[in-house]
């Protein structure tokens, strides 16, 4: 099939989703769906460069554009792109083309390392050994394939007869085309016993445990890795030391408190394990752009939670 030919399907296929993506969703918003992988956003407008934490997913873009950073590294997604990370990652996440007119449209789905896995497990000439570990977050060129396999998912929505059955299939078909494109961003985590899955355990105990104090060593001893090898092996992954990642850990989950339970903040500094309130503030600060009194005024405002979803992607 010729480019001008698979170029011309492309288009007909991000017609139809955006067709088919403003029958399903009417309103702003992370949609779930029927599909528990698979969510819908949708968003009129351009947005501040919010705060939030991506968890292993692909993220497609129908319409609009974005614009995530990672520590010190930006990276641009849109219509010609995908974005994928495989571990836990606190980023900055920003709108930076959408109206109500043609609202940005988004397709996130999910995965489990354990899909990874099943797959390589099939396809072993795409599993390479290395030493480094590489960055858990890339942006690969969409191509016609992987865009007709998430219209035929996204599709199913229409029809939830076929939902149970079918959806397993396609999203297995999904995840062997970003498996086919992948450079070791996705697949390192498959391998056990190799540096990456150590770091994929590190992150996910930081994760669970983000209140408790951290020590570099014990980690380091209990995935079998001197101290420096974690410290650098963690950078490649996530772009950020340990006590960096905790860190934003720790305050995204204080600023969810806040908001959820209507908190004190003093009470959140220590549920998430600050033992300075502030130090608390200060940082909230920082991370937030408000402290956390007045970041919780903004987000319970007139044009509040909805427009300023935390958890916006």
């Amino acid at each position: 099939m010729n480019n001008e030919i698979l170029e011309n399907k492309m288009k007909e296929c991000q017609k139809d989703l955006i067709l088919l993506l403003n029958r399903l969703v009417k309103t702003d918003g992370i949609h779930s769906t029927a599909i528990p992988a698979l969510d819908i956003i949708r968003a009129s407008g351009e947005s501040e460069p919010l705060p939030v934490i991506y968890e292993p997913s692909l993220l497609v873009i129908v319409q609009g554009a974005k614009m995530v950073t990672l520590a010190n590294e930006s990276y641009r997604y849109d219509p010609t792109s995908y974005l994928v990370t495989s571990v836990h990652l606190p980023v900055y996440s920003r709108i930076i083309q959408a109206d109500a007119q043609e609202p940005y449209l988004c397709i996130k789905l999910s995965f489990h390392i354990n899909q990874i896995i099943d797959i390589v497990a099939e396809s072993n000439k795409y599993l390479k050994e290395g030493k480094d570990s590489k960055r858990s977050l890339v942006i690969k060129r969409t191509n016609y394939d992987l865009l007709d396999a998430m219209l035929r998912l996204v599709r199913l929505l229409e029809t939830d007869e076929d939902i149970k059955v079918i959806s397993p299939l396609i999203i297995r078909e999904i995840l062997y085309r970003i498996l086919k494109e992948d450079q070791g961003a996705v697949t390192q985590f498959a391998m056990i016993g190799n540096n990456a899955s150590r770091i994929s355990k590190v992150i996910g105990w930081i994760n669970e445990e983000f209140a408790k104090p951290m020590k570099i060593e014990n980690m380091a001893a209990k995935v079998n890795m001197s101290t420096s090898a974690l410290y650098n092996q963690f950078k490649k992954v996530t772009s950020m030391s340990p006590l960096q990642y905790q860190k934003l850990i720790r305050l995204q989950a204080a600023r969810r408190l806040l908001l959820a339970e209507e908190s004190e903040a003093a009470t959140v500094c220590f549920q998430v394990g600050y033992e300075s309130p502030s130090q608390f503030s200060r940082e909230y600060t920082r991370l937030f752009g408000l402290p956390p009194i007045s970041d919780m005024k903004r987000l319970r405002s007139s044009t509040g939670i909805n427009s300023y979803n935390i958890d916006q992607i």
